[in-house]
């Protein structure tokens, strides 16, 4: 049998970026929002896992890099 045909059905649901819907831009400050788009090993998740739009996951990365520049983000995990 063919594995393909059960995955035919399946609708997945677009995602929405998080910036766009709520109107804000991301802030190297506000590290509680930027925590949602790094893993456990501090790493920045992509904007195809997340749903960011291009814009704001240029904006994000630069946020998340700044805010560990700053210490207010660890570089790695613990």
């Amino acid at each position: 049998m063919n594995n393909n045909n059960q995955n035919n059905n399946v609708i997945k649901k677009a995602k929405e970026c998080y910036f766009c819907v709520n109107n804000i831009e991301p802030d190297y400050k506000d590290t509680r929002s930027l925590r949602r788009f790094i893993n456990f090993y501090q790493k920045i998740i992509a904007a195809g896992r997340t749903g960011t739009c291009a814009w704001h996951q240029r904006k994000l990365t630069l946020a998340i890099k700044r805010s560990r520049k700053m210490a207010l983000l660890a570089f790695t995990h613990k």
